[in-house]
């Protein structure tokens, strides 16, 4: 991808104390996935590894980017969760689709250090109720605003989760599941941190980062194994039908074990990829920065989060 198109691809502005009401609508189209169970197809992950604690606090300084990754308006800091998305798929404005009912789904967000400072206290009071914080690129970068993100979301009541930004050009899948990990994606059985999130989108120098469809099936295979191991959990895939397809031939059946995060900004979740019945959450929209849904309550939220 170019730097003109990660320059459109930037947020509408910095994180502000945004105040915009929620609209809710029912989406209801011919293979869009019903939210309704949320954690089936999340393994169950019993007592948490020994020596996973707390995830990542106190180990966010930024690190020397990846190779690759140092062009103009390319650098990790740039690569937040669905940075290729709207250049690919598109998106239907800012107006936020939602579930058939407020009890149904539950709001959150997703950030990175390209939000900075966010006002956790003003998300808070909007209803969001979950967030994702980016932690690793590759195996060189590490997200600088990450501690002050991820403690803040927790201050202040939300359930958080860190999420990898996927690099198969660059190292195999196991090695980039260790260092997530390792600095910041880690999981404790606290009841308030969500399992990792393997971010896998579109590349910047190439759409399936010069892998064919079987290797890139086996990357993303590699990764899960390894943080499965290091955690006791699956991690959350993060993806759009359309990369799906393009990047694994719509191949690889993870919908046993790894919880799906479809990415798709329109009125509804749509078709879903292979062999996903549902989601279990849905990034609907990126301005006025990511906003996501959690396909049931807080108390299937709260489950999922303690394994």
């Amino acid at each position: 991808m170019s730097a003109a198109h990660w320059g459109r691809r930037r947020l509408a502005g910095a994180v502000l104390a945004a105040s915009a009401t929620l609209l809710v609508a029912t989406a209801a189209t011919a293979g869009t996935a019903t939210a309704g169970t949320a954690t089936a197809g999340t393994a169950t992950a019993g007592t948490s590894a020994a020596g996973t604690g707390t995830p990542g606090i106190g180990t966010s300084s930024a690190e020397a980017t990846d190779p690759g990754s140092t062009a103009p308006g390319d650098s990790p800091d740039n690569h937040q969760m669905g940075a290729s998305i709207r250049a690919h798929d598109g998106a239907a404005g800012a107006a936020a689709p939602a579930p058939a009912s407020a009890e149904a789904t539950t709001p959150g967000i997703d950030v990175s250090s390209y939000q900075g400072a966010v006002d956790w206290p003003g998300y808070w009071k909007q209803g969001k109720k979950f967030a994702y914080v980016k932690a690793t690129e590759g195996t060189g970068y590490q997200n600088p605003d990450f501690s002050q993100q991820y403690t803040g979301s927790y201050d202040v009541g939300m359930i958080r989760g860190a999420y990898h930004y996927a690099r198969p050009d660059l190292s195999g899948g196991a090695a980039q599941a260790d260092y997530f990990a390792a600095h910041g994606g880690g999981w404790s059985k606290d009841g308030k941190t969500l399992p990792g999130t393997l971010d896998i989108e579109w590349g910047s120098s190439s759409d399936c980062y010069g892998l064919s469809q079987a290797a890139m099936v086996s990357w993303i295979k590699a990764f899960s194994d390894e943080y499965h191991k290091k955690t006791t959990r699956w991690p959350v895939i993060y993806t759009a039908t359309s990369w799906w397809t393009e990047c694994t031939g719509n191949k690889g059946d993870f919908s046993a074990t790894n919880p799906l995060w479809v990415a798709r900004y329109a009125s509804s979740a749509g078709t879903l990829p292979y062999n996903w019945g549902f989601y279990t959450f849905w990034q609907y929209t990126s301005t006025p920065l990511d906003q996501d849904y959690f396909s049931a309550g807080t108390d299937r939220l709260k489950a999922l989060a303690d394994g």
